[in-house]
């Protein structure tokens, strides 16, 4: 049972870890986008879908 206590902890010693070295890499700036925005004039437009036109109903007798 004691070796449950020891892996629970280290596991999550190790996911802080972890934790940490992600809010410095973000802080730091290594995943901002530097590229698209400079080629996002590139970019075509998204496509714009048209509203279906209400069809004309006839009255047949």
């Amino acid at each position: 049972m004691s070796v449950i206590y020891i892996l629970l902890s280290i596991s999550i010693i190790v996911a802080i870890l972890f934790f940490i070295a992600f809010i410095a890499a973000v802080k730091s700036g290594q995943y901002d986008d530097s590229y698209t925005p400079s080629v996002r004039m590139l970019f075509e437009d998204e496509l714009v879908k048209e509203q279906p036109k209400p069809s004309v109903k006839s009255k047949k007798d």
